[in-house]
């Protein structure tokens, strides 16, 4: 599926009942936590290492249970192999659980 959304200043955008969240991970961090939003991305932690798609994996299970929503959810649809991604969400969520 060809994603075109327009993100804005925001770390999220819904458009058409899915849900696009723009993060920067950091990997072999000493926990997995939101680190809160830094400008237009959200940050996020996670001690897996990005090797095999280890790191995307830790960040879409603490995504997901973060916002209670079932990791088959969750899709990457930019930066799979960057510190930077696109996340697609098929489920409308509570982004406020994100932010603390």
């Amino acid at each position: 599926m060809n994603y075109n959304i327009v993100m804005g200043d925001n770390f999220f955008y819904i458009k058409d009942d899915i849900a696009f969240i723009k993060i920067r991970v950091t990997t072999k961090a000493s926990k997995n936590a939101i680190l809160g939003k830094k400008g237009d991305v959200l940050s996020i932690a996670v001690t897996a290492v990005p090797e095999n798609g280890k790191a995307n994996e830790a960040v879409i299970k603490l995504l997901s249970k973060i916002l209670n929503c079932a990791k088959t959810n969750f899709k990457i649809i930019s930066g799979e192999k960057s510190r930077n991604k696109v996340l697609a969400i098929n489920k409308i969520v509570d982004f406020s659980l994100l932010l603390f």
